[in-house]
């Protein structure tokens, strides 16, 4: 489906990122992964995809706190394979805290990483877009782009930001075919999530089934983790013919979180 095209996966080297890069790999398109970590893991990753998928995949160590670095990653990813055809905005960072006490400097990184960045890459990658006449630009929002929680500001403030960001970008390139969507998942099973829960259990001395029903998916009707393939898997329905008319979206996959 995307074979001869290219995409490129912010925060993609573990979790729901590295996820969709490997599902886009999988559809066919050349792949620039992004993120922090263990070089050779990052490595290991990178080229496991290259075997598996038999496309081309690239690793950019761009900071996504830095406009140069995310410009410069878009330039290279273009030159790279020729073009830049998906853009995935999936990097972003939490801090929990009160409001009268949440760290003036973790409110400038959350929306730096989880908001800014989006506008940035899809600011650099756009031109190209326009010009091809195709595009698909999807951002990896939350559940918290809909709904609040308390002593998340920056988090929620920053998802809220990135679902109009997304309209506003879906209205000016509606007719150079090219499409932009969020994703809204709920809580995802990561391995993020699954080193918290013994913790998590420990701390309020209770089990670790508890604190998955209890605790984490206390706000899921569903009582069940939203998968890293079902997220995507909607990132490539997203990037299909059968999704051109899908544009400005915002689309929950949260287990009912936000029915209600």
């Amino acid at each position: 489906m995307l074979k001869g095209k290219s995409a490129l996966v912010t925060g993609s080297t573990s979790g729901i990122g590295l996820g969709i890069a490997r599902a886009l790999a999988a559809a066919g398109a050349n792949v620039t992964i992004n993120g922090f970590g263990d070089k050779a893991a990052i490595e290991k990753e990178r080229s496991a995809i290259e075997k598996e998928f038999g496309v081309k995949a690239v690793y950019s160590p761009a900071d996504m706190t830095k406009p140069a670095e995310i410009a410069d990653m878009v330039k290279t990813a273009e030159k790279t394979f020729g073009s830049l055809d998906v853009l995935v905005n999936n990097a972003g960072i939490q801090f929990v805290a009160p409001i009268e006490e949440f760290p003036i400097d973790k409110w400038n990184q959350i929306i730096a990483i989880n908001l800014s960045a989006a506008f940035h890459a899809i600011r650099a990658a756009v031109p190209g877009m326009k010009v091809r006449k195709w595009g698909r630009i999807i951002s990896t929002a939350s559940a918290h782009s809909l709904v609040a929680s308390p002593f998340k500001a920056a988090y929620v403030t920053a998802k809220h930001g990135l679902a109009g960001l997304t309209k506003t970008v879906a209205l000016e390139l509606a007719t150079f075919h090219v499409t932009c969507n969020c994703i809204s998942p709920g809580y995802v099973w990561t391995p993020l999530v699954e080193k918290q829960i013994p913790d998590t259990a420990k701390a309020r001395g209770i089990t670790e089934e508890e604190v998955k029903r209890d605790v984490i998916l206390a706000a899921q009707p569903t009582k069940e983790f939203v998968t890293v393939e079902e997220v995507a898997s909607l990132a490539v329905y997203l990037c299909s013919d059968a999704a051109k008319a899908i544009t400005g979206a915002n689309l929950s996959i949260d287990g009912g979180w936000t029915a209600a």
